[in-house]
């Protein structure tokens, strides 16, 4: 089996009539408060409005915050929540250094030995701060990432 399973809660809400600009904003404040993710997905409700379908998964414990924020910066009227089942991947992260300066890359595994490596992903904010500070585009810190985690597997043997 790859991945390990877990128990989540995933909680649902369709919004007509919220503006754009506070979803980045509950976003945010959901995932400082422990949700795993948060996202927004379009779709049209009755009467053809549009609409988003705003998705967060968690974990149960966080369940009561993450439902006093919806409902405190969001114009829900009412959420949907259930359990689900999900796979995750292993995962550890390393540190890699690029020509203007450290990221963190996530790696993701196969099984819990950590032989086969099946995802590795730089982690964003360092790549946008070392963006934001050099002036060097945001996908060319992502591409020496990843370049110099090769690199690393190719010096350590693995």
């Amino acid at each position: 089996m790859i991945g390990k399973e877990e128990h989540v809660i995933v909680i649902e809400t369709a919004v007509d009539d919220m503006n754009p600009e506070i979803y980045s904003y509950l976003f945010e404040k959901l995932i400082m408060e422990g949700a795993l993710d948060a996202y927004a997905a379009p779709l049209y409700m009755k009467k053809n409005r549009p609409a988003n379908l705003l998705s967060v998964i968690c974990r149960e414990d966080k369940l009561e915050t993450l439902l006093a924020i919806i409902f405190r910066e969001s114009t829900t009227m009412g959420i949907r929540i259930k359990e689900e089942k999900r796979r995750v991947l292993p995962r550890d992260y390393k540190e890699v250094k690029t020509p203007w300066g450290e990221v963190k890359v996530k790696i993701g595994f196969a099984g819990e030995d950590k032989e086969e490596v099946l995802q590795i992903a730089p982690e964003y904010k360092d790549c946008r701060n070392i963006s934001e500070k050099s002036g060097i585009p945001l996908k060319q810190v992502y591409s020496a990432a990843l370049l110099a985690y090769e690199e690393s597997k190719k010096e350590n043997g693995r």
